[in-house]
């Protein structure tokens, strides 16, 4: 499985598990420019910025670790020019999906909720 391929899978399966969760999906690898954010959903009254992060079992760091600072700035900066083009002006979460395939090809997904704090 390429690299590509792991990133659509857990892409996938996280918008799956949003799904699940009862939240609505609103738009899967939103592009702008070179700004993209991997998944925006809302539950209720809030929307939801969900960065994927996916790695393969064994992987030498967890899925969480790739949430960086310079990651948080680039999400930062291509969630703007999302709310900017839809004009939202609700409440913004920035959530973390934490994606794990195992060898036998069983998806784990961790939904972190509010992984990344941010005051506008």
């Amino acid at each position: 499985m390429t690299t590509a391929e792991t990133g659509h899978v857990g892409e996938s399966a996280a918008a799956e598990c949003l799904r699940a969760k009862g939240y609505s999906i609103l738009v899967q690898n939103w592009r702008q420019g070179r700004d993209e954010l991997d998944l925006v959903a809302t539950d209720g009254e809030v929307l939801h910025i969900v960065e994927v992060k996916t790695r393969r079992s064994g992987s030498l760091t967890p899925p969480e670790a790739a949430a960086t600072r310079r990651k948080f700035r680039a999400l930062t900066r291509a969630a703007g020019c999302y709310l900017r083009a839809t004009g939202w002006t609700g409440e913004v979460q920035f959530d973390l999906a934490a994606v794990e395939i195992a060898a036998d090809g069983e998806v784990r997904v961790e939904l972190i909720e509010n992984a990344l704090e941010y005051n506008w």
